[in-house]
């Protein structure tokens, strides 16, 4: 499978940094790929590390230029990882209060396979808006990786560093990869 494209979403959780994992995995499968930051997320990433082996700005605000359009490619397949509670929660109401989810809700609105996965910790996990989230997400045919079917669950609070070199960044790209079309 080649000159496919793959969008990536990072949120500020804790895996952030390791987004490169996910970036490498689609490289090596001739995949292209992209990636947005939420406005917290910069702070995570390595911002000149994964242009360079992204070959793309990482855009986490809206163009600053009038009339200078992005020269992205259009996505095959979009992965929003590791999305915290807030955005999960954001993008299942449709929020677009920042560049990074305006850009979900419009691919998401394109039909385009959208896999999330979630970095929460069992006591936001357990409150009634999240799984509210979770269940019209998946109810809109995004692919959310969760639960024992994926191996992945939310970690207990205070968690969240033991569970940051499990990050499921492979199965994020299969799952949105069985896909795409």
């Amino acid at each position: 499978m080649t000159g496919r494209h793959l969008q990536i979403v990072v949120c500020a959780a804790g895996p952030a940094p390791d987004v490169t994992t996910l970036i490498n995995t689609a490289h090596q499968r001739s995949w292209t790929t992209a990636v947005t930051a939420t406005p917290h997320a910069t702070d995570f990433i390595d911002i000149p590390a994964i242009e360079k082996l992204t070959g793309a700005p990482v855009r986490s605000d809206y163009q600053k230029s009038p009339g200078i359009r992005r020269s992205l490619p259009a996505a095959d397949a979009l992965v929003i990882a590791p999305a915290t509670y807030n955005s999960i929660n954001k993008i299942a109401l449709g929020l677009a209060d920042n560049y990074a989810m305006t850009t979900i809700a419009e691919i998401i609105g394109r039909h385009v396979p959208t896999v999330i996965v979630p970095f929460v910790n069992t006591a936001l996990a357990t409150r009634l808006p999240y799984r509210r989230a979770v269940t019209s997400l998946r109810d809109e045919g995004i692919h959310v990786v969760l639960g024992p079917e994926h191996g992945w669950e939310p970690h207990p609070p205070g968690g969240g560093n033991d569970r940051r070199s499990d990050f499921p960044w492979t199965t994020a790209f299969e799952v949105a990869t069985r896909h795409a079309v």
